[in-house]
This record gives structure tokens, C-alpha cells and sequence, in this order.
């Protein structure tokens, strides 16, 4: 594929931002850069948010931070039209460039096409569809780049609030992005870092300027509505996280205040909860300490889904009840209290559907930690 020769004049240069889709991997929208050549009749799109989708090994790339991402050229009828059939929407911001500027940038995507240069590692925050065209936009410019951020009023919101305003319509989604990514995501995001979403660069573009070859200009000189598609709304359905727990913790109250009036304990309800809890904790600790992610950091849902629980689930279900037991049960409990003080605090906001499921933790190793004699006994 080529462009042609360099010629003054012949470019049209514009940023595409493209509405948000169904699936998690486009739940935040997408961005693009249109490149129309007027004297070779030319169109094309240059998409840094290509990957090959195999679902096991997307997913699994994607958890250890070893995805691969790569900068792919097609036709610009044939981008719209799949955005067509997808029903997502498209709008265009045409770019006040130079006829240098405008070769430059067609050099630098040219350049960027090639087969040992189109593949870059993507970062969800840093380095995506979006913050590689802002990038390019920096380097054609130079310092003639005014983004005009102080425009920006001031909103205070942390990389997790900005992921909850596109991932609270699918909340089995936004449950597990908050289980995966740590407190590094809770500090407030600056209006650059902002731009790694396509609806915050478009803004940004809108409201930057070029400065320095010539009077002062808009980056944006035109704005089109290619598609107009309403964007879809989803609605969270019976089978909810919130809902789910909150049945789940109720029942297992119940199930605390029988055995607590029948002097039993039963341990079956126990040995499943803390196992399901410990296997989270493996999956908390490996994004931790296993991947190569920086967003899974210091995640503090370690201290409720911790690993050890794993541990605890067997020792419940072996014949006899070790000594250790007693002291692991207490400290649990101290474990989940912390992560309710790391939450008040602000150190990490959990989701809002673990509420049920750190009261029952709290609730059966009190339940336990008190009844241990009552356990000793049943396991002789």
C-alpha cells in the first residue's frame, strides 16, 4: 500500500473518534486517523487499534500485559461501513495542518506502517488507539501544539472514574476491572492523561491550538458527523453483581443465625466461600506480582481475597482442625477489617458490590473465631 509522491496540497488529515461498542475491548470507544489524498484519489484510515482477537489468548495477553497491538491501514468506506454494521457512531475533525505539517504526518504513518515498525505493547492508559495519534500530533508540531488544558474545569476524576462512566452499563464487566486494577488508578488524572479515551482526546483536539507558523488557529477546523447513530443503553438485568451478593449475603445470615440456634456451624457453606475467596486472591496476587502491568499495583483487594483463604478452605475440610486454624481465622478478620479502612480512607475504591461479600467475611470468621472450641470438637 502507498501513497503516492508527496505533493503540496493534496492531504485532508482529520481524527476519527468512534463510539463506544458492546464488547469489553470496545466499551471505550475508538479513535482513528483519516488521511484523504485529493490528486491520487485516495482515502484511507490508519487504525493503531488493530490486534488479532483469538478470545482465550486475547484475554490472557491482555491479563499479563504482554498484548501487542499494530498500526493498520484500510479503506475509509470499508472502516465506516463496519462501524455501520456495528451501530456505532462516528464523528470527524478535519485538522487545520500546513501542507508541511500534513507531509510530515503522512511520513511519519508511512514510516510507522512498516512491517518492523507497525507493532507496538499496548497500555490501556498510556499507549492505545488514541494516545499514539496524540503522540504523532506532538511530534508534527512540535512545540506550535497548544492543548490550552487550563480550559479544562477542574472535575477531580481519579483513571477508575473515568473507566466507570463506560463500563457501569455492563457491571460483571466493571466488577472485575475493579477486582483487577489496584489504588495506582485511583489518583486524579491530569487532562493529558484523560486523552487515553477517545471521547477526552476529541475534546482536547477541539479545543487545541497552532501556534507559531502564522496567526494563531484552531487545530480543528471542521467538524463532521459521519455516522449518526444513537449510542446504546443497557440495562443491568436480574443477574447483577448487587443483586446477586445481596441475596448471597443474606442467605448466608440466615444460615449463621440457624447454626448459631442449633449449635452448628456448618462448615460446607465455609469451605466453598474461603475457596472461591482464595483463588481470587492467586488471581489479585499474579496481576500484581506476575504480569507486566503497572495498573494492577498496590491493588488492596488482596486483603479480603487473600490467598491464604485457600489454605483455610482444605484445613476445613480435612478430618481434624489444626491449631493454626484459630490464629488464621482472626487474622482474616483483621484483613477484611483493613480493607474497609483502606476503602473509607480513599487508599482504594473497591467496587460497591463487595459490600455484602466483605459483611460476610467479617461475619463468619467472628462466627468461627468464637465457636472454635465448638469446631475442634466436631473435627475430633
Amino acid at each position: 500500500m502507498g501513497l503516492g509522491p508527496l505533493k503540496a496540497q493534496q492531504y485532508r488529515i482529520s481524527l476519527l473518534t468512534c463510539d463506544p461498542g458492546d464488547e469489553l475491548y470496545s466499551a471505550f470507544g475508538h479513535s482513528a486517523i483519516r488521511v484523504l489524498d485529493r490528486l491520487e484519489k485516495t482515502d484511507y484510515v490508519f487504525n493503531y487499534g488493530t490486534f488479532q482477537f483469538n478470545p482465550p489468548i486475547f484475554y490472557a495477553n491482555f491479563a499479563a500485559g504482554k498484548l501487542d497491538y499494530m498500526l493498520s491501514v484500510s479503506h475509509y468506506a470499508d472502516f465506516v461501513n463496519n462501524y455501520y454494521e456495528e451501530g456505532r457512531g462516528i464523528r470527524e475533525q478535519v485538522l487545520d495542518l500546513s501542507p508541511e505539517q500534513e507531509r510530515f504526518m503522512v511520513e511519519f504513518l508511512q514510516i510507522n506502517y512498516l512491517p518492523d515498525r507497525r507493532f507496538y505493547r499496548y497500555d490501556f492508559f498510556f499507549d492505545n488507539c488514541a494516545t499514539r495519534i496524540r503522540d504523532a500530533m506532538e511530534l508534527v508540531l512540535g512545540d506550535k501544539l497548544v492543548w490550552n488544558d487550563e480550559e479544562v474545569q477542574e472535575s477531580e476524576k481519579t483513571f477508575r472514574d473515568l473507566i466507570d462512566e463506560y463500563v457501569m452499563r455492563m457491571p460483571w464487566a466493571d466488577l472485575g476491572i475493579d477486582l483487577a486494577l489496584g489504588s495506582v488508578i485511583d489518583r486524579d488524572a491530569s487532562p493529558r492523561d484523560e486523552q487515553f479515551l477517545p471521547d477526552y482526546m476529541e475534546q482536547a483536539f477541539a479545543r487545541a491550538q497552532i501556534q507559531g507558523d502564522g496567526p494563531t488557529r484552531p487545530l480543528v477546523k471542521e467538524t463532521n458527523v459521519i455516522l449518526n447513530l444513537p449510542r446504546k443503553e443497557s440495562s443491568f438485568g436480574l443477574l447483577n453483581p448487587y443483586l446477586i451478593f445481596w441475596a448471597f449475603a443474606i442467605g448466608f445470615t440466615i444460615i449463621t443465625y440457624v447454626g448459631h440456634k442449633k449449635k452448628r456451624l456448618y462448615l460446607g457453606f465455609d469451605i466453598g466461600y474461603f475457596a472461591i475467596l482464595g483463588v481470587l486472591g492467586v488471581v489479585v496476587f499474579l496481576l500484581w506480582f506476575g504480569t507486566e502491568h503497572t495498573a494492577t499495583l498496590w491493588n488492596w483487594n488482596l486483603l479480603w481475597a487473600f490467598p491464604g483463604h485457600l489454605v483455610l478452605a482444605i484445613s476445613l475440610l480435612s478430618k481434624k482442625s489444626k491449631p493454626w486454624v484459630r490464629s488464621y481465622l482472626l487474622f482474616a478478620l483483621i484483613l477484611a477489617d483493613a480493607a474497609v479502612v483502606f476503602w473509607i480512607l480513599g487508599w482504594q475504591s473497591l467496587h460497591p458490590s463487595l459490600i455484602p461479600i466483605l459483611l460476610v467475611l467479617i461475619l463468619r470468621t467472628n462466627y468461627l473465631y468464637y465457636n472454635f472450641e465448638k469446631l475442634k470438637a466436631l473435627k475430633a
